[in-house]
């Protein structure tokens, strides 16, 4: 058995690993409710950014899986297991670590992208129908029109009229126009890319906060490990 200062670490690590469970599982949550609200937008999008929210989804279930081996090595005080669990919460950390810098520098490339895809998904819009399923949605749901504005579509349609989203309140088989009095005028270009930072700085804060936790974690399974190892070579 341990000493009764290391019985406090054990239980302070039991601790720990049910805060990182339900760490894990907000991870999961997090990841889910992002891929839902953003699952839409994936034809403006290159795969590597698109991707994000399914392997928050992954490293939730990682995380939560990792999560109950600590607290069955912390209560069983068994020293492989906690060096197992020590172990594992490194490689996630650096996993984590890796993709926040590579989060970091792609920042820059978001608005490229985004302008890139929606410029070429334009075109498309009334031969493709998933990429007229996007376009309409995200013009309703963010109240916007074109990529710079309603302009834009002149020169997809080369005439001056417009995707219904692009009118509020006019149903979907009526007459939208440039000369519609209530037509939407924001660029999409920069309310889509608000979204997706929006979106970025979420998946960075959680990351952030739980590669915090994590550390904590490491540094209190060491210990318990470092003492579980001691009092058997006294034995």
């Amino acid at each position: 058995m341990v000493s009764a200062g290391m019985t406090c670490i054990k239980y302070l690590l039991f601790c720990f690993n049910l805060l990182f469970a339900v760490s894990g599982i907000a991870i999961l949550t997090v990841g889910a409710v992002i891929h839902a609200l953003y699952y839409h937008y994936s034809e403006f999008v290159d795969p590597s950014f698109g991707s994000a929210p399914l392997v928050l989804i992954i490293v939730g279930v990682i995380v939560f899986i990792v999560a109950f081996f600590g607290c069955c090595g912390a209560v069983r005080e068994n020293h492989c297991m906690i060096i197992t669990f020590s172990v594992f919460l490194l490689i996630i950390f650096s996993l984590e670590l890796a993709a926040g810098i590579a989060g970091y520098v792609r920042r820059s490339e978001v608005e490229t992208m985004l302008e890139n895809r929606l410029n070429h998904t334009m075109y498309d819009y009334y031969s493709k129908p998933e990429i007229q399923r996007s376009w309409d949605i995200m013009q309703h749901e963010l109240n916007c029109c074109g990529m710079h504005g309603p302009k834009d579509w002149e020169y997809v349609n080369h005439n001056n009229s417009l995707p219904h989203t692009c009118c509020p309140n006019i149903a979907s088989d009526g007459n939208c126009t440039m000369k519609s009095p209530e037509k939407f005028t924001t660029p999409c270009l920069d309310e889509l890319k608000n979204a997706f930072i929006r979106y970025g700085s979420l998946i960075g804060g959680v990351g952030i906060g739980i590669a915090l936790v994590q550390l904590i974690g490491v540094v209190f399974a060491c210990c318990l490990a470092r003492s579980i190892r001691k009092e058997y070579e006294t034995v």
